[in-house]
């Protein structure tokens, strides 16, 4: 699924036009953005944690020539599913749609 297929899902499951879901689901991810670069973490209880990590530099290897090189330290960002989530990928018996 893409931003625009989850637009068009959730403006139907809403009842709710697409121009105003999609200003909906801007928001909410630009939310989500800012809170993740102040070093906050997002969580929805039952669908997951979005949090920051700090990765340590290291020293890795140009696939192509074998040389080595150092890769920065830099934030990335996580994702933890909820226990929902899990168990709604998990689901046997469900049909796809």
């Amino acid at each position: 699924m893409n931003k625009a297929e989850m637009i068009e899902i959730v403006a139907a499951k809403a009842k709710a036009s697409k121009a105003a879901t999609t200003v909906v689901v801007a928001a909410a991810i630009e939310a989500i953005s800012e809170a993740l670069a102040k070093g906050e973490n997002v969580q929805f209880i039952g669908f997951g944690t979005f949090s920051v990590q700090d990765r340590k530099a290291r020293t890795g290897r140009n696939p192509q020539t074998g040389k080595e090189m150092k890769i920065p330290a830099k934030k990335v960002v996580r994702f933890k599913p909820g226990a929902a989530l899990t168990a709604a990928a998990n689901a046997k018996g469900k049909k796809k749609k």
